[in-house]
């Protein structure tokens, strides 16, 4: 269906709307969800969906908006939710976003206005050879955009508002999800799967256009505690063993080829994300990931090899490591349900795009989701540079994302 012929795309108003809120999360809070600011934007789509006549939609006490577009079939068709979170990452500022429109793009170096240290070079971010002649937003120079993940948050709405404007459009009960808190690790902690009650569902947060990304990194953190020797420092000769040193020399001896500047593909890493403590005692955080869940075991034997190498310096010192799970690789579950993705790739496909199978060095909502019961890929969002004040997306990545669901939906309903 050439759905560019009688639907009016809303996705990039939607968009440029979405980005001026800041909703970024916040790592270090203990409240869920980590900033309350997330709320504005979910209470901005609720009131959207009641107005395009979705009865349903909601926030509840934890930030999620819940909705459903209803069945407009005969036919018994498996209920399928679609997904994308509504909190910008804490890596860069999200608040007052001024996002940019440069129209007809022509491969041209985009120079940020509100700080022209920052350029877009096609030279670093490849896909721009393929935005010839569209149209690439970007912020302007000191907060990142927000494509991550409100590209997401307006292709759904898009979607919900061409299929309940468009009957001709065939689905099943189509279930919406818009979460906090994807960006610190917490998206789905109070997700009610229940209240769901889909089979399969889709992430709308990938990169480039005709991107199906069906594996993710499996995922563990550690936690290296090292106990020292203190001592008055004018009297510490022979006597003192530091941690805070100690604890330095051990990162400095981590292998090169784990550090996650130094791979790539499918090849995991080990990364030290964090570090504090004194002279007595000091503690390392470290970020575990591979594609291969056995391989995380072995991840963690080089933090505890090396360590043991660097302690033999310190006779008086010791060290503890404290494993925790973070989330899996979802291909395990998706194999067991090949539908999900297969339906995906021909959506995509329908669009005119060419679906290409990927994996995710990440991890998303989906990955988790998964594990709890609710199959879920990554489908493109467009968003490229995340996290970044490079940060962009084109408006026609984000139709074709659009294109993509509402076939996805129509594919689901006939095959039933």
């Amino acid at each position: 269906m050439n759905f560019s012929s009688f639907i009016k795309f809303t996705v990039t108003e939607r968009f440029l709307r979405y980005v001026t809120i800041d909703t970024q999360s916040d790592p270090s809070s203990v409240s869920f969800p980590s900033t309350e600011k997330q709320k504005d934007l979910g209470r901005l789509l609720v009131d959207e969906l009641l107005a395009i006549g979705v009865t349903d939609a909601h926030l509840d006490e934890y930030g999620y908006v819940y909705a459903t577009i209803p069945s407009n079939t005969n036919k018994k068709v498996p209920v399928i939710c679609f997904c994308s979170h509504m909190d910008t990452a804490p890596d860069c500022s999200g608040k007052d976003v001024k996002p940019i429109v440069h129209q007809n793009y022509q491969g041209q170096d985009l120079i940020l206005p509100d700080d022209n240290t920052q350029v877009i070079r096609m030279a670093e971010y490849a896909d721009l050879k393929n935005q010839i002649g569209n149209d690439v937003i970007t912020a302007s120079g000191t907060t990142l955009l927000g494509a991550d993940n409100k590209a997401g948050v307006a292709e759904i709405m898009d979607a919900c508002y061409q299929l309940m404007n468009h009957p001709e459009i065939k689905h099943g009960d189509i279930r919406i999800l818009f979460t906090p808190d994807e960006e610190v690790g917490h998206g789905v902690d109070h997700v009610d799967i229940a209240k769901l009650g889909a089979f399969a569902a889709y992430t709308m947060d990938g990169e480039s256009a005709g991107n199906m990304e069906n594996e993710t990194f499996s995922a563990d953190g550690a936690r290296l505690t090292i106990n020292g020797v203190s001592s008055h420092p004018g009297f510490a000769k022979g006597k003192m063993e530091s941690a805070i040193k100690i604890a330095g020399q051990i990162i400095a001896s981590l292998p090169d080829e784990l550090s996650p500047e130094h791979t790539e593909g499918m090849q995991g890493f080990v990364h030290p994300v964090g570090m504090e403590g004194h002279v007595e005692t000091a503690a390392i955080d470290f970020i575990i990931r591979d594609f291969d869940e056995a391989k995380l075991a072995d991840h963690v034997e080089v933090i505890r090899q090396t360590a043991s190498a660097v302690l033999k310096k310190f006779p008086g010192s010791t060290f503890d490591i404290a494993v925790s799970q973070q989330y899996r690789n979802m291909k395990g579950v998706l194999d067991q349900h090949p539908q999900i993705v297969d339906y995906a790739m021909e959506a995509i496909n329908r669009t005119g795009l060419t679906a290409k199978l990927c994996s995710i060095r990440g991890g998303t909502d989906g990955s988790r989701l998964s594990f709890m019961g609710l199959p879920c890929p990554n489908i493109f969002a467009g968003e490229h540079a995340f996290h970044s004040r490079h940060e962009w997306v084109s408006v026609q990545d984000m139709q074709k994302a659009v294109e993509t669901i509402l076939n996805l939906c129509m594919i689901w309903e006939e095959r039933s």
